[in-house]
């Protein structure tokens, strides 16, 4: 791995061990997604301005109104979508910078990843072929359609909050999927974990969020 993608400083991997435990600490118990977490040079996916912050464990903004999550957010959702066994192919809403995408490519058969802002799609497509990721597959288009073509899906992830689950996406999940979603008013935001079995569908509240809106329609 070059020097780059290593780190140095504020961005060695030092600096993030020191983020894995505080995941540790925090709850994160998968040992699969925090070494994923721990492989991926989050430094990458931000401005270089903030590169010295990219192993914090915050939300940072990437432009365009958007941001990248928070890594304990991204922890979570990866280990609960994780949770029901290996998957196939999952569908992320959302793909922003990609550094969310980049963590699940190294978990998941296929990552199939729908971004709204083409400026966003884009870079993201970049960083993806610079890391040497040829799992993932990043469209430009509506989130809240999904992504019919690929369909269906074994787990979805969703990184911006609708008021309630699209429909589209419900149709989209696949037997016995998983869809991690946040749900919800800016300020009273739930994360909530959908599963699809031979009984029906089954919703759990798992935390209190903070994201950015779902948003119709492309940018």
């Amino acid at each position: 791995m070059s020097n780059d993608h290593r780190g140095i400083g504020m961005t060695s991997q030092r600096s993030r061990d020191r983020l894995i435990r505080r995941l540790s600490e925090m709850g994160i118990q998968s040992a699969v997604v925090l070494k994923a977490i721990r492989d991926t040079p989050r430094h990458l996916f931000v401005d270089e301005a903030l590169a010295s912050r990219a192993y914090e464990n915050n939300a940072l903004p990437i432009g365009h109104g958007q941001t990248i999550s928070q890594p304990y957010i991204v922890a979570r959702m990866t280990e609960a979508l994780l949770n029901g066994g290996p998957l196939g192919n999952v569908l992320e809403i959302g793909t922003g910078c990609g550094y969310q995408t980049v963590v699940l490519a190294q978990l998941v058969g296929e990552v199939y990843s729908v971004e709204r802002i083409e400026a966003l799609a884009r870079k993201a497509r970049e960083r993806a072929r610079m890391l040497h990721y040829r799992n993932i597959r990043i469209n430009h288009g509506d989130g809240s359609q999904g992504w019919p073509k690929h369909a269906p899906y074994d787990g979805i992830v969703v990184t911006a909050a609708p008021l309630g689950v699209p429909r589209a996406l419900l149709d989209q999940l696949g037997p016995n999927g998983r869809l991690v979603i946040p749900v919800g008013l800016p300020g009273e935001q739930e994360l909530l974990l959908i599963s699809r079995a031979e009984s029906g569908v089954h919703e759990e509240r798992l935390d209190w969020v903070s994201f950015v809106p779902m948003l119709e329609g492309v940018g």
